[in-house]
């Protein structure tokens, strides 16, 4: 936490669990779902985004409605890991169209790369000319998604 940022405490993590399941939800919808005043609930919510702890809200598309059916996790293993190499194969992998998540992690692989294409050509196409060609890349491993779904978040719905 840093110097003056406040706790979160119970009333918003309230707000958070039900604005998880309903982010679009007017102010004073929410309010007065939690049973609180609306001055309350706004002042709660930018104070929320103030602090850092509300990001922002993400739009949720299904891939396969838009075209792009297959999903995949590619595995990225680096040969060379210099900071400049690693920042520039990040950028050039979160810039990537159908790259829906990048994770840099630490393990026997360095990358996770969540993408969503149109097809196996597609698939390769990203692996071959988009991640291979970065010279810090020693080897990839492509897993497909038979199915996802999404965990229960940061803050348990009642």
């Amino acid at each position: 936490m840093t110097p003056g940022q406040q706790t979160v405490d119970a009333l918003d993590l309230r707000i958070i669990a039900d604005l998880s399941e309903r982010p679009d939800t007017p102010i004073k919808e929410l309010a007065s779902r939690l049973g609180i005043p609306a001055s309350t609930c706004a002042f709660r919510l930018r104070s929320l985004r103030a602090r850092g702890v509300i990001l922002g809200l993400r739009l949720l598309l299904d891939p396969a409605a838009l075209g792009r059916p297959v999903q995949a996790v590619i595995r990225v293993r680096l040969g060379a890991h210099s900071k400049a190499g690693v920042e520039t194969l990040f950028d050039a992998l979160a810039a990537t169209e159908g790259v829906l998540q990048v994770f840099h992690i630490a393990g026997a692989d360095d990358f996770l790369v969540h993408v969503a294409v149109a097809d196996a050509a597609a698939l390769r196409d990203i692996v071959l000319e988009r991640i291979t060609v970065h010279a810090v890349v020693r080897a990839t491993e492509t897993q497909l998604v038979f199915e996802r779904r999404e965990g229960t978040g940061l803050v348990a719905t009642p």
